[in-house]
């Protein structure tokens, strides 16, 4: 699969250039947005860590064997990319131990920067939003044409797609999703399952946006939708009077797509249509998905861009720094912007 069948169109318009994202781990920067007061005391230990090319799950494991512990007393609030530099916590559920000696868990890769002790475990899904700070390198666009999208980006925020590496390389993990859904059955292990159930409905919500972003409607409320704030995972109906909310003008407020699941959503009208004709599409999948006992959530359509500035250390390096909300993917945001090619294949000279 290619990224537009697996993404989507643009909103913005063509790439405006190319450039390299990850040349090292340093160019993608990940710090976890957590708003919890940690009390000091508990049985829980907190531990905020730094992780260079690592990812979660393994940092998880390291923890855990320096520790002591069972992998299934570490929690932390969401998976980091591994090929980045990533700040994220974790705790580890010590009743009636004393903190552990977590130096032999540390190295070039894994870090422990700091650590406190609470009441209750990290819950998924526990932080707010996740601040990024990416380093473009050799970019070759111009900059007052980077400098302009990037302005319209801030206004009008970019489509919420869940991005490409949500699905493996060339959409791996959708075809085995499929392949599952085929069959009606699910995988054994407890992380594929989730990984592939994770691809499936995400392709779907993709499917929707992408076209509603091809109609132009991915913007804008129609009477039908199922609207939700930035931060919320509920949602309500939109009339013709909610269609005009003033808060969805100032990127509060959004139209939403589902996130398949048993039950049906209490959407109507052109939305609600959009979305059953994607469904007829692929019955397998989604009954997979309702089978497997996920719920129908909703998940908004368009993405705000929290704090974004930019500046261009190096002709042909733009950085880049965002805060998105949880569970969103800073690169596609990059994607409205160039397309993004491999390390070392950028021999076209700079444009500014």
């Amino acid at each position: 699969m290619t990224e537009l069948e697996l993404l989507g169109p643009r909103a913005s318009g063509e790439a405006l250039g190319t450039a390299v994202l990850k040349a090292v781990a340093e160019d993608f920067q990940v710090d976890e947005v957590l708003d919890i007061p940690l009390s000091g005391q508990g049985e829980h230990l907190w531990l905020w860590v730094e992780k260079r090319d690592l990812n979660t799950e393994e940092a998880a494991r390291r923890l855990a064997r320096a520790a002591g512990v069972p992998v299934r007393t570490i929690s932390y609030a969401g998976l980091k990319d591994r090929q980045a530099l990533t700040r994220q916590w974790f705790s580890l559920h010590l009743p009636g131990k004393a903190d552990p000696d977590l130096s032999r868990a540390e190295d070039d890769t894994l870090r422990v920067l700091k650590q406190v002790r609470h009441s209750r475990k990290l819950q998924r899904g526990a932080h707010s939003a996740n601040g990024f700070t990416l380093r473009l390198t050799g970019l070759t666009a111009e900059h007052a044409a980077i400098d302009a999208r990037l302005e319209q980006l801030k206004q009008c925020g970019v489509p919420n797609y869940f991005g490409a590496q949500r699905f493996g390389h060339a959409g791996g993990n959708v075809h085995d999703a499929q392949d599952w859904a085929a069959r009606q059955a699910l995988p054994e292990q407890r992380n594929v399952r989730s990984r592939l159930l994770s691809a499936g409905r995400s392709y779907l919500f993709n499917q929707v946006l992408a076209a509603r972003v091809a109609d132009g409607t991915w913007q804008r409320a129609q009477v039908g939708d199922l609207l939700a704030f930035t931060d919320s995972r509920s949602f309500f109906a939109a009339g013709e009077q909610e269609c005009s909310d003033p808060r969805l003008a100032i990127l509060d407020l959004h139209p939403t797509g589902p996130l398949w699941g048993e039950g049906d959503a209490p959407g109507a009208g052109a939305p609600q249509a959009l979305e059953s004709a994607i469904a007829a599409r692929h019955p397998a999948l989604c009954q997979w998905l309702a089978r497997a006992g996920m719920d129908h959530e909703r998940r908004i359509l368009r993405l705000p861009i929290g704090r974004l500035t930019w500046h261009y250390p190096e002709p042909d390096i733009l950085q880049l720094e965002f805060v998105l909300p949880a569970g969103c993917f800073a690169t596609v945001v990059v994607r409205e912007l160039v397309d993004l090619v491999p390390v070392g294949q950028t021999d076209s000279p700079c444009v500014f």
